[in-house]
């Protein structure tokens, strides 16, 4: 059987991370005296790089590295996990698992934040790799993390799914010949990941495993 490799993003796939990033964003931008926009206006930065979002709020690069140290002191000491697991996503992970697929997270999150994240949710154990942006913003961008798992894990992007949420993520993906199926419980919606190119839409968590198979089904053995 051919290895079918499933790269989940975290952020708007698997958590709702809202009230940790967005608050330590807003933490960020007060502690340095700059005037924060309102909380609900904010759900845009989820998904793409940090360092992109500050270079946007704070109008150029000046603060950006400041900004950031002060937005990760905050998500270190607790932040992180002001975050909530979409409801069925658990189950959906544990199924897909189970049924054979290889599971591997792709967030553009650092990953010395993602690995406590999944483990203080308890999935963890469903994934056979944890891959994340560096803190000096190397893999920041989707597609280059994208490019360094499969190198790393030796995975051919014929064997490879990509489920997430934002156009970044499909994006990303597409760069390397992998498709994406879009969860619309997430940040990003429906308009924008059609226009990004998503292969499918998943309305829940509850749907993914079935439609992970249609799209994606595992060879049969013996």
């Amino acid at each position: 059987m051919q290895p079918r490799h499933l790269l989940f993003d975290l952020d708007g796939t698997i958590t709702d991370p809202a009230p940790g990033i967005i608050g330590s964003v807003i933490h960020a931008l007060e502690t340095l005296g700059v005037e924060a926009p309102q909380f609900g206006s904010l759900h845009w930065t989820i998904g793409p790089p940090l360092r992109a979002s500050f270079r946007r709020l704070l109008g150029g690069d000046e603060r950006v590295e400041e900004a950031l140290a002060i937005y990760r002191s905050r998500y270190r000491d607790g932040a992180m996990f002001e975050a909530t697991l979409y409801e069925g996503v658990a189950e959906a992970i544990g199924a897909l698992a189970k049924d054979g697929y290889t599971l591997v997270l792709a967030t553009s999150k650092p990953h010395v934040f993602a690995r406590p994240i999944l483990a203080h949710f308890a999935l963890a154990q469903h994934f056979a790799a944890i891959h994340g942006a560096e803190l000096d913003g190397r893999h920041d961008d989707k597609g280059q993390l994208i490019g360094h798992i499969l190198k790393v894990e030796q995975v051919d992007p014929a064997s490879a799914l990509m489920i997430g949420d934002r156009e970044y993520d499909v994006r990303g993906a597409a760069r390397h010949g992998i498709s994406t199926i879009g969860a619309l419980w997430g940040h990003g919606g429906e308009a924008e990941l059609r226009a990004a190119g998503a292969v499918a839409l998943c309305r829940s968590p509850a749907s993914l495993p079935d439609l992970v198979k249609d799209a994606f089904p595992l060879a049969n053995t013996g």
